[in-house]
């Protein structure tokens, strides 16, 4: 309760400064912040308010989804004095800042860098910090009155007590105007990247400066016509790599995306740039093969087309055959620059496990089959898109490493039903041959048929995924899964296209 970021009495309510400054740093960075960001975001934040802690933290009620009805999903009820004002209890830490904590001000880092600091107690018993001097000079915020010596938390001398922070905070504190800069820059960002890139914004206020947190793209310039499009299909499939490999770079290049922060996607082809072409999911040997027959296609053609568009086509290109019928493509990507790549930020979208391409290890607190709805969560996909397309990138052969697990076919390369006939025929048993691999034997014979993943597997065992899966194994269920593939898979291509909204 009351807790932002991190724990601001220091890692599980330690006050140990230099291991919350590790918590600052890695909590930070995946909001995308450098170390100047955070420090301003900090300093600059800081520079107004209070924290609340009056007394015990045991005089506050259960948070609102265990609070009685008649407190009507407000929760956290106050016992304390009045409740409210100066008996106010949220995080438990009693801080006042500066002397002016409704105004704009250099004196949290003047504070921090002019006094030594000793360890003490908030009212409710929470670890904080009070400046060893004499001087009373925080205003009370509710009588006049009072005065109080400066105090700070654990969370705010991690500035001053890490190496990097400490550079920041002293340059700060001698450039005033540098610090107003950067907290101007660094809280517009916190309040704005997880809306995506500028096409998505709206409004009068929008600023004329291109940021590259913002993930820019610059426009194309052509449009591809429809003969175009299918001679580019057919070049990029005589390009001498193998179907499988297209469809992954593609799926790769496109399922970088998460609609969390509308961050990823196809569109500017950073698959080809730090970090994403290095990732290990992304199988950087295969990846360069790819890449580098694209662009020949792209010289021998002459075409203006963007590499984004070029690896999507070619996806797109590799499915339709499979496939037999058409598929639809969407042009318009632009190729980004590595100047206009946040190679840190991007760093953090590096996927850990991705079920589609059966890539990843279970830990021990997540298994696979959990990692893999995540993904498709992030993907905007429901059950059965993400079902449809497990199916058919398995019997497309597009496993990130090119192993046979979970290809439950006999023809790798066509778009059938066959992952679902196979995974879910009776003749077949199923043994772990470790955590997250098995073997599936004839259940007569014992003779070895197939290799699969929890991933695999999880799509006949889960009631919900078990049912989808029998309408696509039925006899009469490939045309079917054929169309909902076709469109699930268009969807993750375009899913960055917020052009096309």
């Amino acid at each position: 309760m009351g807790l932002i970021y991190v724990n601001p009495e220091g890692p599980d309510g330690v006050p140990d400064t230099v291991a919350s400054a590790r918590d600052i740093r890695t909590t930070f960075g995946r909001m995308g912040m450098n170390d100047e960001e955070t420090v301003a975001l900090i300093a600059g934040g800081h520079s107004f308010g209070k924290t609340h802690g009056a007394a015990p933290t045991d005089n506050v009620g259960p948070e609102p989804e265990g609070a009685g009805l008649e407190q009507q999903g407000l929760g956290w009820q106050n016992k304390h004095g009045s409740g409210k004002g100066p008996d106010t209890i949220t995080s438990g830490l009693e801080v006042i800042w500066t002397h002016t904590p409704t105004k704009w001000s250099n004196n949290y880092l003047e504070y921090m860098f002019k006094y030594d600091w000793e360890l003490t107690k908030s009212p409710a018993g929470a670890n904080q910090w009070t400046a060893k001097t004499t001087d009373e000079i925080i205003p009370d915020a509710f009588d006049s009155s009072k005065k109080h010596k400066p105090r700070m938390l654990t969370s705010d001398l991690a500035l001053r007590h890490d190496p990097e922070y400490e550079k920041i905070s002293r340059r700060f504190l001698e450039n005033p105007d540098q610090l107003a800069d950067a907290f101007i820059r660094a809280w517009f960002k916190l309040l704005h990247r997880d809306m995506g890139p500028r096409t998505r914004w709206i409004g009068p206020e929008i600023p004329k400066e291109v940021l590259i947190w913002e993930d820019p793209v610059p426009q194309p310039d052509h449009k591809l016509s429809s003969d175009e499009i299918a001679s580019l299909k057919k070049e990029l499939l005589n390009s001498g790599v193998e179907p499988a490999q297209l469809v992954l770079t593609a799926w790769a290049s496109a399922a970088s995306f998460r609609n969390s922060d509308w961050r990823g996607g196809a569109n500017g082809a950073r698959i080809r740039l730090e970090p994403q072409r290095n990732w290990e999911a992304n199988n950087p040997k295969v990846l360069q093969k790819v890449l580098s027959a694209i662009e020949k296609v792209k010289e021998k053609t002459g075409t203006k087309a963007s590499i984004a568009d070029l690896i999507v086509l070619a996806g797109t290109a590799a499915v339709e055959k499979a496939a037999g019928v058409p598929v639809d493509f969407k042009a318009g990507r632009g190729d980004a620059s590595q100047e206009q790549t946040d190679a840190h930020s991007f760093s953090y979208l590096e996927p850990h496990a991705d079920g589609f391409r059966n890539y990843g290890k279970s830990t021990g607190r997540v298994k696979l089959e959990q990692f893999l709805v995540d993904r498709a969560n992030l993907l905007s996909l429901s059950p059965p898109e993400m079902t449809a397309l497990i199916g058919g990138l398995r019997v497309l052969n597009a496993n990130y490493d090119g192993s046979s697990h979970g290809v439950l076919t006999k023809r790798p390369g066509q778009l059938t039903n066959d992952f679902f006939v196979n995974l879910l025929d009776m003749n077949t048993v199923w043994k772990p041959t470790s955590f997250d691999k098995f073997e599936g034997s004839d259940r007569k014979s014992g003779e070895k048929k197939w290799t699969a993943t929890r991933v695999d597997l999880f799509f006949g065992s889960h009631p919900e995924l078990r049912a989808i899966a029998e309408v696509y194994a039925s006899a009469d269920g490939e045309k079917k899964f054929v169309k909902d593939f076709i469109k699930a898979w268009e969807k993750v291509m375009n899913l960055d296209r917020f052009d096309l909204a």
